[in-house]
């Protein structure tokens, strides 16, 4: 016997591994791995930066860097979202 919940289960669950997943978000979002990867460099950044900071408060440091990490992705967000917005209103896709 098949209920509701198992025919829901079903339809999340697919053939597509991780990878694959990626790569198919990344296509339809573009600038959410930007993103992602900008805010890794930024706090890799931050953390080579962390020695030779002066004497500049550690607390401080992190703040500055915690600061650039959310605008860079807050940027991206931004960017992917006028994209997203010039697809759809502007190009107009073909039927």
């Amino acid at each position: 016997m098949s209920s509701n919940a198992d025919v829901a289960l079903s339809s999340y669950q697919s053939d597509e591994d991780q990878g694959s997943k990626l790569i198919r978000k990344a296509k339809e979002a573009p600038f959410v791995p930007v993103g992602i990867a900008g805010c890794m460099a930024v706090v890799a950044y931050g953390l080579y930066k962390l020695k030779s900071r002066g004497n500049t408060k550690m607390s401080v440091h992190l703040i500055h860097m915690r600061v650039a990490a959310q605008g860079f992705v807050v940027g991206a967000m931004t960017l992917g979202m006028v994209y997203s917005m010039y697809r759809e209103y502007w190009v107009k896709p073909k039927p």
